[in-house]
């Protein structure tokens, strides 16, 4: 693993805090509070969406690839619910078909190295029925701000290891979800070219996946 991902991993809650205080924590609990049942998080950091799962949760597991985010097993300990640690990326998920009820991915989609394969994998893995809760930000609408993100990508990817450009809402949509609530807005706190957000929820559909 490269230093500077190492780096990013170290400083990571350190970046995040602003934003937490300025709207993204209210906006993790809000969206966490639909989380029921057996729950899969993918791409799960340091941990900071562990203090907003609601006692709906029967177990929760964590999936993280990045050996470097080791704040995560520290945060797990302090939860009093049943917690596993997955060391797994999200388009190569080592469960059944069917196994959650509800799979949780928050800044996470932007990052995976194949956006419509994981979330073929969410779907793949969640029960009939069951929903993708998500907080995600990605290209604009305003095709402005998206030329700038497309020229600005590169930028995105040395300070963040994400891409800012990506069409998450319709690689979920394409990807056999039916989206019943999706709230815009912003995230908080952050540089204009990664500043577009989305939060809401989509359920798994029987359809088949075109993504």
């Amino acid at each position: 693993m490269g230093l500077r991902r190492r780096l990013f991993a170290l400083t990571y809650d350190r970046f995040m805090a602003g934003g937490e205080k300025a709207g993204l924590g209210a906006a993790r609990a809000k969206l966490l509070a639909d989380a029921t049942g057996a729950v899969l998080e993918i791409g799960a950091g340091t941990g900071l969406n562990i203090a907003y799962y609601p006692r709906s949760v029967r177990d929760l597991t964590l999936a993280e690839p990045d050996t470097a985010m080791l704040r995560l097993e520290r945060a797990a300990a302090r939860t009093s619910m049943p917690v596993t640690l997955l060391r797994a990326p999200a388009e190569d998920l080592p469960y059944e078909d069917g196994s959650f009820d509800t799979v949780v991915s928050t800044l996470v989609l932007c990052a995976v190295d194949d956006q419509p394969r994981a979330v073929r994998e969410i779907r793949r893995v969640l029960k009939p029925g069951g929903r993708l809760l998500f907080l995600e930000h990605l290209r604009s609408d305003d095709d402005r701000l998206a030329r700038r993100q497309d020229r600005i990508n590169w930028l995105s990817r040395l300070t963040t290891n994400c891409d800012c450009n990506r069409p998450t809402l319709r690689t979920v949509e394409n990807g056999g979800f039916v989206v019943d609530d999706v709230r815009h807005g912003e995230l908080p706190k952050s540089p204009s070219f990664v500043r577009p957000m989305i939060v809401g929820r989509a359920l798994r559909s029987a359809d088949v996946v075109t993504a």
